[in-house]
């Protein structure tokens, strides 16, 4: 597929997507998400791609969902693109590698809905985060009313998506909703280090560490508890754990699959 609307690269392990409609803010529409969705699964059916980002062009990441879009829809319409755009966040969530979101600029309504199916945040300094959907007579509809009070807890959640505001950087990061905060005209770069050393490490280890927090979130703490075990136990399957183990007691870099 040819893309119109958004960019990918990959280099030394490391996959890039950059939303690509700047004129619009990145506005998320039904192409874009096509689009997005088929850039997901060449980064899950390429091994050789060890951790994906995400980031936009111009002054945003997403600044939401293409309004234009909504003056045609129903509630028929309506459903149909915000279950479009839950599989294309269920596939985001999925993949084994790690994703960070690069919100280098506005992360608004489906944009930060898109951010949260990452597995973490990262924000340069500039960037402004919000659900202002509630402005628009709407509510929150591509997970951002489930995803966020998950992360941030049920009342700021309900503050945040009744009110609409928006939040800068530094707040976020207070809440848990972004990880770290880098300067803007460092942004990239910092969030490239990251990738690049994620990328290192051990493949099994990484997609066990994923899998562990994930399934483990909604179970009780004993069971979570013994997943973890079974899935501690099972990263012994292969040579990493040794090749681990090996390079500290050797004071040297391991050399991980």
């Amino acid at each position: 597929m040819t893309y119109q609307t958004i960019l990918f690269d990959q280099d030394a392990g490391v996959a890039t997507i950059t939303f690509n409609r700047p004129d619009k803010l990145n506005a998320l529409n039904h192409e874009m998400l096509v689009e997005f969705e088929d850039a997901l699964e060449k980064v899950q059916q390429n091994p050789d791609i060890r951790v994906l980002l995400l980031t936009g062009a111009g002054r945003a990441f997403i600044a939401g969902a293409d309004i234009s879009e909504f003056l045609k829809f129903g509630p028929l319409e309506a459903r149909a693109f915000a279950r479009s755009a839950h599989e294309t966040g269920f596939i985001l969530e999925d993949l084994e590698i790690p994703v960070i979101a690069c919100v280098n600029g506005f992360a608004l309504g489906g944009g930060l809905e898109m951010a949260m199916a990452c597995d973490f945040i990262y924000a340069a300094d500039t960037a402004r985060l919000g659900q202002p959907e509630i402005n628009l007579g709407i509510i929150p509809g591509f997970g951002g009313t489930q995803r966020l009070s998950r992360l941030v807890g049920k009342g700021t959640a309900k503050e945040m998506v009744l009110t609409g505001r928006m939040m800068d950087a530094a707040e976020a990061k207070t809440l848990g909703l972004v990880a770290q905060v880098f300067p803007a005209d460092t942004f990239m770069t910092e969030c490239r280090k990251v990738a690049q050393a994620l990328a290192a490490k051990g493949r099994v280890s990484v997609r066990a560490a994923k899998q562990a927090i994930d399934r483990g979130f909604d179970l009780d703490l004993k069971n979570a508890c013994l997943l973890e075990v079974d899935v501690f136990a099972l990263c012994f399957a292969s040579p990493d754990a040794h090749e681990g183990a090996r390079a500290f007691l050797d004071k040297r870099p391991p050399k991980f699959l």
